[in-house]
């Protein structure tokens, strides 16, 4: 639901169900140096941080003006944007595809090939603003509560990824065949 012309969000707990955050933990984008972001600490972090590094490798090398995290301004123009006030939410090229943009003017065919493939490999734990409403195609978020399994167990095969050569970002090609009918798959079962 949008908000009229941005909302003071007033509950400790972000839409999302985290706590809201006084501040959070600062992050280096494994593989941009010069990039960071600041984000709930564990899983949430883990997970959030490689969406994005799939996202500068496979789409667009983000500046560091590019990519926002945790915040700390309670105006809100969708409820989903209190997520980063729990520092479980980022918005990657905020300024390209602002809330309640449209699909039309929003990112190309080639980038929501790969967003769509991230978002199966993430599965039901991160939700995109692409599939909001309304659309915001720059926001990501944990859309599990604090806790959940399903979270700590994506956190923890990502962990793994980062760990073994060869596997998660920098190491995927969405455009395969395979890649292509499973996010398609994924994205019908959403």
């Amino acid at each position: 639901m949008k908000l009229p012309d941005g909302e003071e969000w007033i509950g400790r707990k972000s839409a999302n169900g985290w706590a809201i955050l006084a501040e959070a933990t600062k992050y280096q984008v494994q593989g941009a140096p010069k990039l960071t972001v600041r984000l709930a600490e564990g899983p949430a972090a883990t997970v959030l941080l490689y969406v994005v590094r799939r996202y500068a490798y496979e789409i667009d090398m983000l500046r560091p003006e590019e990519l926002a995290g945790h915040a700390t301004d309670r105006t809100v123009g969708a409820a989903f944007e209190s997520n980063y006030l729990s520092g479980t939410a980022v918005a990657i090229q905020p300024m390209l595809y602002p809330l309640g943009g449209t699909a039309a003017n929003g990112m190309s065919e080639l980038a929501v090939t790969v967003v769509e493939d991230i978002l199966a490999d993430v599965g039901e734990v991160v939700a995109w603003g692409g599939e909001l409403d309304p659309l915001k195609q720059s926001h990501f978020h944990i859309a599990t509560s604090p806790g959940d399994r399903r979270l700590e167990a994506l956190a923890d095969r990502v962990g793994d990824w980062n760990t073994r050569p060869g596997k998660g970002a920098g190491c995927i090609d969405a455009f395969t065949h395979s890649r292509i009918s499973r996010s398609r798959a994924a994205k019908n079962a959403r």
